[in-house]
């Protein structure tokens, strides 16, 4: 699940960096209306175990599900699950993300800008589902995090290269989808 639209989406900032996500730019009103909405077809168990990012527009969308569904588990925070790093774009305008997306498609590993590679968010989100397949393999789970974390994540299911995450179906804010290996 994505996180609901934050303060920073309805700015149109980038914010991708521990000191500034952690602590701020929760969620707006309408993402919280969003993560609502996005639980009420009763799709999800009470029994499912939460994993978020521990950025707060995360963590308050994780707080919403686990409240909502009276989860049994405790809300889970990973810091494997944060925002990708954008590096010298931090606190700029969103409107930089299609330059990065446009050099992610012809290099998996660079790192213009100070930006965290393709490649090394592959590398961080498929060793979260790994570890997770392997201790909770009977049980579902639902992971809170961020569009391009996301995105990427579902390139390795989807069975193209990381490279082509933009050209997956746009993950829309308090968007739940599954991940299943094609």
């Amino acid at each position: 699940m994505r996180h609901g639209q934050s303060l920073a989406n309805t700015a149109g900032l980038i914010v991708s960096h521990p000191e500034n996500g952690v602590n701020n730019y929760g969620l707006s009103d309408k993402g919280r209306q969003q993560v609502e909405a996005g639980i009420n077809d009763g799709a999800l168990p009470a029994t499912i175990r939460l994993f978020s990012s521990d950025f707060m527009r995360a963590l308050e969308t994780a707080d919403i599900v686990h409240q909502r569904l009276g989860c049994i588990q405790p809300v889970t925070f990973d810091k494997r699950l944060r925002e990708r790093h954008f590096g010298e774009l931090e606190l700029g305008p969103d409107t930089r993300y299609p330059e990065i997306w446009a050099l992610d498609q012809h290099y998996p590993d660079h790192c213009e800008h100070g930006v965290e590679s393709v490649n090394s968010v592959i590398q961080r989100a498929s060793t979260v589902i790994l570890e997770y397949e392997e201790k909770f393999q009977s049980e579902t789970c639902l992971l809170v995090a961020h569009g391009d974390i996301l995105q990427i994540l579902q390139t390795a299911f989807s069975g193209i290269p990381a490279t082509h995450h933009r050209q997956l179906p746009h993950l829309e804010t308090a968007e739940i989808r599954e991940l299943k290996q094609v």
